[in-house]
C-alpha cells in the first residue's frame, strides 16, 4: 500500500501541532526550517513560521547558542545522534530553564545529510526540584557532620569527667601500695552518655565514690552529666555525710533541672569510705544498691536489704531527704556500684539480665583484681544481650579494701 503524500503531510501536521514537546528541523547553518507550535511558543511565544530561518542565537545567550551549534555540527558530520542530553539554557534576558534534548541528523531522499532534527522537553520543574534536593542532601551532609564533630568532641570532654587516677592512702598494716583499691569502667551507649561517677580524696583518711544515671541517652543527658559534675566538685567538701550531700544536690539540682522548657532527674548513690574506723557510709536516691563481696565468705549481696534507705532520684521532690547508712568492711572485702544499663540489658527473648544474674556474676569472678573483675562482670551482661553489645550507658565503679589506717 503506497503512502499517499498528502496524508503523510497531514499527519506530520497533526503530531507537530498536539505535541507539547518541541519538535524542529534545522538545516545545515542549524536555521530553523520547520517547528511546531510548543517550539515556537517555547523560543519566544510567536507563530511557527515566524521561527523559519533563525536560530538558537537569536534567542539564547551567545554562551549556549555556541554550545548547541557545536552539538549539532557534531552530530551532522559524524551521524551520531545525541540522546536525552539534559541542558540548561540561558535567555537573552538572563532567565534559565532546563530542557531534555534529542537530536539526529536530517537525510535527504537521496541519503545526503542536510541539516537536524530534534525533540526537545521542559524539565526545568523537575530540574530545580533535583537542585534543590542536591543542595539539601549537601546542606544536611554538612550538618551532620558537624553534628558528628561535635559530638565527637563532647565525648572527648566527656571523658575528662571521669577518674583519670584514683586516690592513694598508705597504710602500716599492708604492703600494698594503698590501703585501698580503687577501679571504674565506663561504656556509653551512645557517643555521649548519660552516666557519671567521681572518686575524691575527702580527707587522709576518707574517700567519696559518686555515681549518678541521669535520665535519657544523647545529649540532653550528658548536659546533665556536666552539670552534676560541677556540682559534686562545688559540696564534695563540705558534706561528707552521705545523706546531707545527696540532700544538698537535691536542692541544687531542682533549681538546675526543672526550667520551663526543660525536665530532667537523676539517679545517684554516694559513698564515703571511712579507714580509720574501717567503715563505708552510704546514701541512695533512686538508684540501684551497691554490691557488697565479702571475702570472708566468698558471698555477694546487696549492701543493705533496708528498703527504706532508698530515696526518690534527684531532682523529682524538692523537699526529699536521703538517709545514710553504715556498714562495716574488712580487708579483701569489695563494694561495687553500677548503673542500671547493666541489669536492664534483654535478651533475644525480651528478659532481663537482671540483678541476680548481676549479683552471680559479681560472685563467680570476685577473687580477680578489680579491672578483670569489673571486666569480667561487663562481659557476662554482653554476651547475655541479644546482639552481644549493651545498648544503654554503663557504669562500674568501686573499692576493694586492702587494711585500714587504724
Amino acid at each position: 500500500m503506497k503512502t499517499d503524500p498528502q496524508e503523510s503531510a497531514y499527519l506530520l501536521k497533526c503530531m507537530m501541532d498536539n505535541m507539547s514537546d518541541m519538535i524542529y528541523f534545522k538545516d545545515l547553518n542549524s536555521k530553523f526550517i520547520m517547528v511546531n507550535k510548543a517550539t515556537a511558543e517555547w523560543q519566544n511565544g510567536c507563530q511557527p513560521e515566524d521561527m523559519v530561518g533563525k536560530s538558537d542565537f537569536d534567542s539564547y545567550s551567545d554562551e549556549d547558542a555556541a554550545r548547541m551549534r557545536a552539538d549539532e555540527l557534531r552530530i551532522m558530520k559524524t551521524g551520531e545522534p545525541l540522546y536525552g542530553l539534559e541542558e540548561g539554557e540561558t535567555w537573552k534576558d538572563g532567565t534559565h530553564a532546563w530542557v531534555s534534548t534529542t537530536k539526529m541528523p536530517l537525510h535527504d531522499q537521496n541519503g545526503a545529510v542536510v541539516g537536524i532534527f530534534g525533540i526537545s522537553r521542559d524539565i526545568t520543574d523537575h530540574k530545580e526540584a533535583e537542585i534543590r534536593a542536591a543542595k539539601f542532601a549537601e546542606e544536611n551532609r554538612r550538618f551532620r557532620e558537624e553534628l558528628e564533630n561535635d559530638l565527637h568532641m563532647a565525648s572527648q570532654l566527656q571523658k575528662t569527667f571521669f577518674p583519670t587516677s584514683y586516690p592513694v592512702f598508705t597504710s602500716p598494716d599492708t604492703d600494698a601500695d594503698s590501703a585501698v583499691d580503687f577501679y571504674h569502667l565506663q561504656h556509653a551507649g551512645g557517643v555521649i552518655g548519660g552516666d557519671l561517677c567521681s572518686i575524691r580524696k575527702l580527707s587522709d583518711s576518707e574517700a567519696g565514690i559518686f555515681l549518678c544515671d541521669v535520665m535519657g541517652h544523647g545529649i540532653r543527658a550528658a548536659l546533665g552529666t556536666s552539670i552534676v559534675r560541677a556540682v559534686v566538685e562545688e559540696i564534695s567538701q563540705k558534706n561528707k555525710d552521705p545523706g546531707r550531700f545527696l540532700t544538698h544536690m537535691n536542692q541544687v539540682l531542682m533549681q538546675l533541672f526543672r526550667q520551663d522548657d526543660m525536665f530532667l532527674f537523676a539517679t545517684a548513690c554516694y559513698m564515703v569510705l571511712d579507714l580509720k574506723s574501717g567503715m563505708v557510709r552510704v546514701a541512695n536516691a533512686g538508684h540501684p544498691l551497691p554490691i557488697m563481696l565479702e571475702a570472708g565468705r566468698s558471698g555477694a549481696e546487696a549492701i543493705t536489704e533496708d528498703a527504706s534507705f532508698v530515696g526518690p532520684g534527684l531532682a523529682i521532690a524538692e523537699d526529699s531527704s536521703y538517709k545514710t547508712f553504715e556498714r562495716c568492711i574488712q580487708p579483701g572485702d569489695a563494694v561495687l556500684m553500677y548503673t542500671d544499663g547493666i541489669n536492664e540489658a534483654v535478651d533475644v527473648s525480651q528478659e532481663e539480665y537482671g540483678e541476680k544474674r548481676l549479683m552471680q556474676s559479681a560472685m563467680k569472678h570476685m577473687q580477680l583484681p578489680l579491672p578483670e573483675l569489673f571486666a569480667s562482670i561487663y562481659t557476662d551482661a554482653k554476651e547475655f544481650s541479644a546482639d552481644n553489645t549493651l545498648d544503654d550507658d554503663v557504669c562500674l565503679v568501686g573499692f576493694r579494701l586492702a587494711g585500714t589506717l587504724g
